[in-house]
């Protein structure tokens, strides 16, 4: 559904919004969320964009992106709300990989939460340099969850696609 994909898309922007370049994070150059290293190509017309003051036409490009190695990968269109927007927001954080095993695994989009809590937690106690983002990680969970629980309607129980 093109409206949810709006409000995944606007979720997602909201943490990995602009330019980021810290050093300890494995995805190096990071714009709009899309990391140098998944998308090298891109990251550097994006950066080019960037520094020519052109940031609307560097996020189109990172729209194009989401749109379709996420959303449609995941094929987000036939999940019920709210597990659209979760799954999709996962898989940009964590991979499509991890969104499609979580997606499979959990009962509810409650549970597919926790499986994401717990993912980060055990990323943090492996690799000690990731710790520094524990706490970001935990944050946009809540607020993932607070942000679908404030659109009310919530019944995506189940992980089941309808399609």
């Amino acid at each position: 559904m093109q409206e949810n994909f709006k409000k995944a898309l606007e979720f997602v922007l909201k943490w990995e919004g602009g330019r980021s370049e810290h050093p300890k994070d494995p995805g190096g150059l990071t714009i709009y969320g899309i990391s140098q290293k998944s998308y090298p190509k891109e990251v550097a017309q994006m950066d080019a964009l960037w520094k020519q003051g052109k940031k609307s036409e560097a996020l189109e490009i990172a729209k194009k992106i989401y749109k379709a190695n996420y959303w449609d990968k995941l094929n987000c269109d036939a999940l019920p709300y709210p597990l659209d927007i979760i799954a999709f927001d996962t898989a940009v954080n964590m991979g499509v990989g991890t969104a499609l095993s979580f997606l499979k695994q959990s009962k509810d989009y409650r549970d597919f939460l926790l499986l994401r809590i717990e993912r980060y937690k055990n990323l943090a106690q492996t690799n000690k340099n990731l710790t520094i983002f524990l706490i970001g990680w935990l944050n946009r969970v809540l607020d993932l969850y607070k942000t679908i629980s404030k659109e009310g309607n919530i019944n995506g129980n189940s992980t089941k696609r309808t399609s």
